[in-house]
């Protein structure tokens, strides 16, 4: 038996698929600036020991 009225779960998959792209955004952006900050160090550290 179809179910009446208004359709199930729209609105909680469009807000489930908006935060859990948020969190993925979130976690992306993070790792880049991880890797960022790692190359400065490096590239620090190489800069004092080649002087």
């Amino acid at each position: 038996m179809a179910k009446t009225g208004r359709e199930k779960n729209t609105k909680n998959k469009a807000k489930h698929s908006k935060l859990m792209a948020k969190k993925k955004n979130k976690k992306k952006a993070e790792e880049t600036l991880r890797k960022e900050r790692l190359k400065a160090i490096v590239l620090k550290a190489k800069e004092e020991k080649g002087n």
